[in-house]
């Protein structure tokens, strides 16, 4: 069997991602506006890669309709101005959108019929919210094959709170607190801004200029949290603080052979390890990433102890605590979400995977100690996606440290 060609994260933006709905600042912007202004955006700060060296372009939405539709990858790499000899294609896996294209880009460039490739996701829930459209096959319900609430990614983490009684919705309301004022301090100490695209607006008061994320409240208190209602059952534990919330944004990056990316002398930000993904019940989708991210372990065949670092999708509170107890994390460790995730800055849901990653890299690039780092996430009808990557910055001497 041949060897595995090198794969490479060479870089990754992402517009501002935006509050869902009239009141959100992309209500009047099309959802594929917002993705071909992230790949123009990546490939302008890669001047050296010609166009038509591009391979492939995978572009995420969960929703393909309207303007996520029509073969997303192909149209917006023609409206980004790629040369019309490049192809593009659109994938859907839910929540793990992005994720998938930069793992089925990955995977053909470690095969090696690949050498460049652009990979990344859009989600406008203002104009597509999530299942607008969608008709379920009734055998889903008259066969017992999921529970009539299994499509209610709330009620799915309600379940989680559920079967372990030790997650309390104070402990949910903690780790929320702390998303918010990590981003706060990230934003402060200009950690997010060098990966975001600044995106124009339209609203009915005007043009306008999209800088950062809309939805993060560093003003968020405990006694704030606590008050909120709980709208996926009555007395709950589930609310608009301790998860994501519905947004709208766009993420691209660019993938590379190791050798490809030294002969066009690109940086290179991390390197691919390995990916797993893994069925869950859809009733508890969030324990999704436990089963994914063991096994992606196994094929680099590394242990958790070896990750240093962990960006964790927090589509809701719940479902990130349940993946720090299974592996021994507390809720509070340095190692986990450095600038803070989802429940502040907001899940577009097929974009978020790529947010991810242009976290981890960024923290790899700071942190020479570390060796490999995981991006994971939970997935809609019960499903979990990791991604291991190793720090191309590491250094030896500075682990012993």
């Amino acid at each position: 069997m041949a060897e595995r060609t090198e794969v490479v994260f060479v870089d990754g933006v992402r517009t501002p991602f935006g509050r869902a709905g009239e009141k959100g600042m992309y209500w009047d912007t099309r959802a594929d506006d917002l993705v071909v202004k992230a790949i123009t955006a990546l490939m302008e700060r890669n001047p050296n890669v010609p166009g038509d060296r591009i391979d492939d372009v995978a572009i995420a939405a969960t929703t393909q309709a309207g303007d996520q539709g029509l073969t997303l990858g192909r149209t917006a790499a023609l409206l980004a101005g790629l040369p019309v000899s490049v192809p593009g294609f659109a994938i859907d896996r839910m929540c793990a959108g992005a994720m998938t294209s930069v793992t089925t880009m990955g995977a053909a460039i470690g095969f090696g019929a690949y050498d460049l490739a652009i990979a990344g996701g859009v989600e406008h829930m203002g104009r597509h919210p999530m299942g607008a459209g969608v008709d379920p096959n009734p055998r889903f319900l008259s066969e017992r094959l999921v529970s009539e609430d299994a499509l209610n990614m709330g009620a799915t983490a309600e379940r989680i709170h559920d079967r372990f009684p030790e997650y309390t919705k104070e402990r949910s309301d903690r780790f929320a607190l702390r998303s918010q004022q990590k981003v706060a301090a990230a934003y402060a100490a200009g950690k997010i801004q060098p990966d975001l695209v600044s995106v124009a607006t339209r609203s009915d008061a005007g043009w306008g200029l999209a800088t950062r994320d809309e939805a993060p409240r560093p003003e968020t208190t405990l006694e704030g949290l606590a008050a909120l209602r709980t709208p996926f059952r009555p007395h709950g534990r589930i609310t608009a603080g301790n998860a994501s919330g519905l947004n709208d944004g766009a993420t691209a990056c660019l993938l590379a052979s190791g050798a490809t990316a030294k002969e066009l002398g690109l940086s290179v930000k991390m390197k691919l390890v390995s990916f797993a993904f893994a069925g869950v019940e859809p009733e508890v989708m969030g324990l999704g990433p436990v089963p994914s991210t063991e096994k992606a372990l196994r094929k680099a065949g590394l242990s958790i102890t070896d990750i240093g670092l962990f960006e964790l999708n927090e589509a809701f509170a719940v479902q990130v605590i349940s993946f720090l107890d299974h592996f021994g994390i507390d809720d509070d460790d340095p190692r986990v979400n450095e600038y803070g995730g989802a429940i502040a800055i907001g899940h577009p849901l097929a974009s978020s995977g790529v947010r991810l990653m242009n976290q981890l890299a960024a923290q790899f690039a700071d942190h020479p100690e570390v060796r490999y780092g995981v991006t994971a996430m939970c997935i809609g009808l019960g499903q979990g996606g990791t991604v291991i990557w190793e720090n191309p910055h590491f250094n030896k001497k500075a682990a012993k440290r």
